[in-house]
């Protein structure tokens, strides 16, 4: 088992911290999130929000001031006139969390160059784009402390980074492969979870459960799927199914590096990376999420990369270009966008493309998308 991202997992909970005189701020559940994350160790090395020099570095070298891999800004935005370098405040979320933060420097930044160097594109179209350009005109960096987690639903999917390791070690797994996911499974998803398994002791299926685009599936349907899948089609002794709470940032290759941050984090030493993992649009080449990787040899979890694969008529199941021998003619591509527009038409996925039990799971729904 990999050790975690930096050399050690970060835990900043004070449950008894006094904060009966600090003044507060109301922030969304989306940075709630992400302040439970740098808690319990799932953003480690990051003991809070970044401050400026970390954040230059991540934009312009994807590395943190002391070289360390780290691809996505984790920062706090504020307009700047309501608190000062110094002060302490207290982080407050409609779902109950609280949290102090530190506030060691307030600091200017471009949101065009955010953007630009995170998501390859200043459209405004681009979801994560989107969200840069409506952010407060400073962020804020220091060290924050979780003094109350927030409420929230499918808790019994949530495992933290120190529960992960203890069960993986009590499953006796030395190499476990991550798999990322924000969509149900169809059989192209299970044929590259089964492959990857063979080789490693156990599989970790660790769904994205936070805010998402219109149009993905709702964060219940996913669950249920996966419920159904592993219960019907997985040993039960090889996969564990648990939640990642954040949100989507869309963000491609760089997007994939964080998610294989985490992943190692949570004790995993492999990770699959899909031909257009995290990508929204066409805002990235097809394999470009894969191709990164190498600019990261130091990263310390091992990628498994799959690209083209399909189900074959005549070889009567999934298979991929490497070792299958016939024409195209005979090939059901998967696409996450047709699958969810026969869904959309009251079509019912066909067993070439999604296992019965998972198809009648998400057709139970009068409407299984994000609105």
């Amino acid at each position: 088992m990999p050790a975690p991202h930096g050399g050690k997992l970060i835990y900043r909970v004070n449950r008894n911290k006094d904060i009966d005189d600090m003044d507060s701020i109301e922030i969304s559940k989306e940075l709630a999130h992400d302040i439970e994350n740098i808690a319990f160790g799932v953003f480690s090395p990051l003991e809070g929000f970044l401050c400026r020099e970390d954040f230059e570095h991540v934009l312009h070298h994807m590395r943190l001031q002391n070289d360390l891999p780290w691809t996505i800004p984790i920062v706090f935005d504020l307009e700047g006139n309501e608190f000062k370098e110094g002060d302490e405040v207290l982080l407050k979320a409609e779902n109950g969390m609280l949290a102090t933060f530190a506030i060691e420097e307030i600091y200017d930044y471009n949101k065009k160059e955010y953007a630009e160097k995170v998501f390859k594109t200043t459209d405004i179209q681009h979801p994560g784009v989107k969200k840069v350009m409506d952010m407060k005109n400073k962020l804020a960096g220091g060290k924050i402390e979780l003094v109350k987690e927030g409420r929230e639903n499918f808790e019994k999917y949530y495992l933290k980074p120190y529960e992960t390791r203890i069960l993986f070690k009590e499953k006796g797994w030395r190499e476990i492969v991550a798999f990322q996911t924000r969509n149900v499974p169809h059989l192209g998803h299970e044929y590259v979870q089964k492959t990857a398994l063979t080789f490693v002791d156990g599989i970790f299926i660790n769904p994205i459960i936070g805010k998402k685009k219109k149009g993905d599936f709702k964060d219940e349907v996913i669950l249920k799927a996966y419920d159904a899948l592993i219960q019907h089609y997985y040993l039960k002794d090889r996969a564990v199914l648990a939640i990642l709470r954040t949100e989507m940032r869309y963000a491609g290759p760089r997007e994939a590096i964080f998610h294989a941050i985490v992943r190692k984090n949570f004790g995993c030493t492999h990770f699959i990376v899909g031909r257009d993992h995290a990508g929204v649009g066409n805002y990235y080449g097809p394999y470009e999420a894969q191709e990164i990787f190498r600019e990261f040899p130091d990263l310390g979890i091992t990628p498994i990369f799959f690209k083209s694969f399909f189900y074959c008529k005549k070889c009567g199941g999934v298979v991929n270009e490497k070792i299958c021998p016939h024409d195209k003619e005979h090939h059901i591509y998967y696409s996450g966008t047709a699958i969810r527009k026969m869904i959309q038409n009251g079509e019912i996925p066909p067993e070439t493309m999604m296992r019965k039990e998972v198809a009648e799971i998400v057709m139970s729904y009068e409407n299984p998308f994000v609105e």
